[in-house]
C-alpha cells in the first residue's frame, strides 16, 4: 500500500512539474513570437498600411495570440497526456499477450492514416476561419469610426446586413471545422470497436493462459483505452491546426523593413543648425512596380526661409513631406539638409529632428501634459510656454496640465486639437517645421491664430506648408507650384498673383481669391 502511495505521489508531481515546464515554455515562446511580430509590424513601411486593413491586424494580435497563449499549451499537455495513456495500454497488454502486437499495428496504422485525410482539410478550414474572421473586425471598426456618417446618411440597415453576412460566412467555416470534427468522430469509434473487440477475443481464447484477475484489467484497460484513442487525435490535429496561427505571426515578424532606425554614423546633436534644404533631382514611388509620384524634383531651400507648396490633388505635394522623413524612400537622387543627405542618416536620427503638424490632429487618451510631452522631457514652465504661445493657456488653466484627454482627443474641438499639435512643435524646438494641410479643416479663427504664431515664434524656422487655402501661402517667402509630380513654378506668391499667366494665378482664380484681375481675401468674399 505504502508502494503504490508513493507511485501517485510521484505520478502526481511529475504531472504537475510536466505541465508547468509545457505551460512556461509555451508562454516564453508566444511572448518571443509575439514581440517578433510587433518588431515587424512597427517597422513595417507605410506601403505596408496601405495595403493591410485594420481588422486583419487585430485578428492577428487578438486571436491568433490567444491561440498561442491558450490554446496551443491546453492542447499539447491533453496531446502528451493521452499519449502516454495510450502508450501505456499497448505496452501492459502487449507484455501478457504478445499477439496483440499484431493486432496494435495495423490498428495505429489505420489511425496515422485517417489523421492524414483528416487534417489536410481541418487544417484549410481553420486557416479559412482565421482569415474569414479579420473582415468582421475590420466591418466594425470602420462602423465605429465612422458612426456619424452612417447615422447622416440613414443606412444602419445597409451595414447591419453586411456585417451579419460577414459574421455568416465566418460562422460558415466554424459549422464545417465542427462537420470536420464529427467526420473524424464517426470513424475513430469505429476503428476504436474493432480494437476493443480483438482484445476481447484475445481474452476469451487464451483464458487459460491468463490469470483471472489479469484478464479482468485488460479488458478495463481496453475500455477505457477508446475515448484517449480518439482524443489523441483530435487534439493532435488540433494542435497542428493552431499552428496556423504560428505560420501567421511569423509571417508579420518576416515583413521587409525600413530602413534601419538608427546608425553607427549619427549626425551633429545640433544638426539641422540652419535648415537649408535642397531637393536634387529627387523621384520616389510608393511600392515597387508603380509609377513615380514625383519626378526629377529640384528645390533649394534656404535657412528660415518660409515655402508654401500648392497643387491639385495628386500632384505630389504630400509626397514631398513623406519623402522628407524617408518614409517613402529615393528612386532616384537626393534630399540634403543643411549639407547631410538624408539617406545616409538612421530613421531615428532623421526623424527626431524634423517637426511636423498634419492636416488631422493626432492626440491620445491621457493626460494633457503626456499629449504634449510623451518622453517627460520638459519641465511644466515650458508646458504652459508652449499652451500659451499657442493661445491654449486660458483654455486649459482650470484642470491644468492633468486635463484628461479622451481616445483621439474627441472632447476638444477640431481646432483645438491642432493647436495642441501646434504647441507640442514649440516644444520640439526643431528647426525645420512642415504643415502638411494643417489648417485645412479648422475654423478661419485658427488658422489666423496658427499663422500669426508661426510668424512671432518660429521666424528663424525654416516651414513648409502644404496648402488647402492659398491664402495661408501669401505671406510665404517662395511658392511652389506642383503638378503630376513636378515643379512647374516657383516665385514670389504677389509677383506670381500679378502674372495672370502663371499656373498660380489659375489656381487663386479657381479659389476665387481674384475678381476682375484683382487679388480678394477669404473675408471679403
Amino acid at each position: 500500500m505504502e508502494i503504490y502511495a508513493l507511485l501517485c505521489f510521484c505520478q502526481a508531481i511529475a504531472g504537475f512539474i510536466g505541465v508547468a515546464l509545457l505551460w512556461r515554455v509555451a508562454l516564453l515562446a508566444s511572448t518571443r513570437l509575439h514581440g517578433l511580430m510587433l518588431y515587424g509590424v512597427m517597422r513595417a513601411p507605410l506601403a505596408f498600411f496601405d495595403a493591410t486593413p485594420s481588422g486583419r491586424l487585430l485578428n492577428r494580435f487578438g486571436k491568433d495570440v490567444d491561440q498561442l497563449d491558450v490554446q496551443l499549451p491546453m492542447v499539447g499537455n491533453f496531446f502528451l497526456d493521452f499519449l502516454m495513456q495510450i502508450a501505456g495500454m499497448i505496452v501492459l497488454i502487449s507484455i501478457n499477450l504478445p499477439i496483440f502486437i499484431f493486432i496494435a499495428i495495423p490498428v495505429v496504422i489505420s489511425f496515422l492514416v485517417l489523421r492524414q485525410v483528416y487534417v489536410k482539410p481541418f487544417r484549410q478550414v481553420k486557416r479559412l476561419e482565421s482569415i474569414s474572421r479579420s473582415p468582421v473586425n475590420n466591418h466594425l471598426s470602420e462602423t465605429v469610426s465612422g458612426l456619424t456618417s452612417v447615422r447622416s446618411y440613414g443606412v444602419q440597415r445597409m451595414f447591419v446586413n453586411d456585417n451579419d453576412y460577414k459574421v455568416d460566412v465566418t460562422q460558415n467555416c466554424t459549422v464545417n471545422c465542427i462537420h470536420c470534427n464529427y467526420w473524424m468522430q464517426i470513424r475513430l469509434e469505429v476503428i476504436g470497436d474493432v480494437l476493443l473487440i480483438a482484445m476481447l477475443l484475445l481474452v476469451v481464447t487464451n483464458r487459460d493462459k491468463i490469470d483471472p484477475g489479469m484478464a479482468g484489467l485488460l479488458v478495463a484497460y481496453s475500455l477505457n483505452t477508446i475515448a484517449p484513442f480518439n482524443y489523441l487525435i483530435y487534439f493532435s490535429t488540433e494542435m497542428e491546426a493552431s499552428l496556423v496561427s504560428a505560420e501567421r505571426l511569423d509571417e508579420y515578424r518576416r515583413l521587409t523593413p525600413e530602413a534601419p532606425w538608427s546608425l553607427d554614423c549619427s549626425p551633429h546633436p545640433s544638426w539641422p543648425g540652419e535648415g537649408a534644404m535642397s531637393f536634387n533631382s529627387y523621384s520616389t514611388r510608393y511600392r515597387d512596380g508603380l509609377d513615380l509620384v514625383l519626378k526629377k524634383v529640384e528645390l533649394n531651400i534656404n535657412p528660415g526661409e518660409k515655402i508654401g507648396i500648392v497643387g491639385r490633388t495628386g500632384a505630389g505635394k504630400s509626397t514631398m513631406t513623406l519623402s522628407l522623413f524617408r518614409i517613402v524612400e529615393a528612386a532616384e537622387g537626393s534630399i540634403v539638409i543643411d549639407g547631410v543627405d538624408i539617406s545616409t542618416l538612421g530613421l531615428h536620427d532623421l526623424r527626431s529632428r524634423l517637426t511636423i503638424i498634419p492636416q488631422d490632429p493626432v492626440l491620445f487618451h491621457g493626460t494633457l501634459r503626456y499629449n504634449l510631452d510623451p518622453t517627460g522631457s520638459h519641465a511644466s514652465e515650458d508646458l504652459w510656454s508652449a499652451l500659451d504661445r499657442a493661445h491654449l493657456g486660458d483654455v486649459f488653466k482650470g484642470e491644468g496640465l492633468d486635463f484628461e484627454v479622451t481616445e483621439g482627443g474627441l472632447n476638444l474641438s477640431v481646432g483645438q486639437r491642432q493647436l495642441i499639435c501646434l504647441a507640442r512643435a514649440l516644444l520640439r524646438n526643431t528647426k525645420i517645421l512642415i504643415l502638411d494641410e494643417a489648417t485645412a479643416s479648422v475654423d478661419m479663427e485658427t488658422d489666423a491664430i496658427v499663422q500669426q504664431t508661426l510668424r512671432d515664434h518660429m521666424g528663424d524656422y525654416t516651414v513648409l506648408t502644404i496648402a488647402h487655402r492659398l491664402h495661408t501661402v501669401l505671406n510665404s517667402d517662395r511658392v511652389v507650384v506642383m503638378q503630376d509630380g513636378r515643379i512647374i513654378e516657383v516665385g514670389v506668391p504677389a509677383e506670381l498673383m500679378e502674372d495672370s499667366e502663371s499656373s498660380f494665378y489659375s489656381l487663386a482664380l479657381e479659389a476665387g481669391l481674384v475678381h476682375d484681375g484683382r487679388y480678394t481675401s477669404e473675408s471679403e468674399n
